[in-house]
């Protein structure tokens, strides 16, 4: 069972940065447009769908996390720097989850090309936010396939 830990705490390790660099990539591709009088293509959506994918999956893996140590009792987050963090951790990684798929959600209704890019970029922005918030910065960057 230990074996089954490392590789969830791994994968939700990993695909961290995949969260924070398709949200910089979605920034990058919509901060641009809010200026300019461009249409907004579906090159300008796949960063932002790609964005969600991940927040989704980390949602997923940190869900399967949590449940597989609420199951050996083992403590969810040992060393954080208060009691409350694994309920700050969980609750923001739902929020994170959700303003994601508001954002995608609300960007495809906007009637402006312009809209689209500025809405697009202000949920990135918050669901950024709330990623770079709930991160635990007191452990390892990169753990790869350790406990």
């Amino acid at each position: 069972m230990a074996t089954v830990y490392v590789i969830l705490l791994t994968l939700h390790n990993l695909n961290r940065w995949l969260v924070l660099l398709t949200g910089v990539w979605t920034l990058i591709r919509s901060v641009p447009g809010i200026g300019r009088r461009s249409p907004f293509t579906p090159a300008d959506r796949r960063p932002l769908a790609a964005f969600v994918g991940t927040v989704h999956l980390q949602l997923i893996l940190g869900l399967l996390l949590y449940a597989f140590l609420g199951m050996q009792g083992a403590p969810v987050f040992a060393g954080a720097p208060n009691a409350g963090f694994q309920w700050q951790h969980l609750g923001l990684g739902v929020l994170a989850a959700i303003t994601a798929t508001v954002g995608s959600a609300l960007s495809r209704r906007v009637p402006t090309d312009q809209g689209k890019f500025r809405t697009a970029t202000t949920w990135t922005a918050v669901t950024l936010l709330l990623v770079l918030l709930m991160i635990p910065w007191w452990r390892p960057l990169l753990r790869l396939f350790t406990a």
